[in-house]
């Protein structure tokens, strides 16, 4: 489990994984800091750490003595962050880059597509 971030972030990001996926459907009781700890050997307050990251971010919310569950809206909510952080790392640089070596939207919009058409002709060989 080390890539390098913090334990408690890979832990987060393992349990937002599940949820977008589907593994872990909203409203379904998500897996305890305990049981976290355990399976990946490490400290409860680690994995409490990173499942609190989650809470904070309405991904799970907490019902008192029954444990963490993935709240409502959690899968369209992480979709939603992931596509911001998409755009900000990939498609603003790209679109810097194309500009800078002057292409136009649609220009980049049919290298993309003769890229996807290509890419997808390779897999059917």
């Amino acid at each position: 489990m080390d890539d390098g971030r913090p334990l408690f972030v890979q832990i987060a990001a393992q349990v937002e994984a599940s949820v977008l996926d589907g593994s872990l459907a909203e409203g379904e009781r998500a897996p305890s800091t305990n049981e976290l700890a355990t399976f990946h050997r490490i400290n409860p307050a680690t994995a409490a750490r990173g499942v609190n990251l989650l809470v904070d971010r309405g991904i799970l919310v907490k019902r008192r003595g029954l444990g963490m569950f993935v709240a409502e809206g959690a899968r369209e909510l992480l979709r939603a962050e992931r596509q911001q952080r998409f755009a900000d790392h990939f498609i603003s640089p790209m679109l810097d880059e194309a500009r800078a070596i002057g292409l136009s939207p649609e220009d980049v919009v049919n290298l993309i597509r003769s890229t996807s058409d290509h890419s997808q002709l390779k897999e059917k060989a």
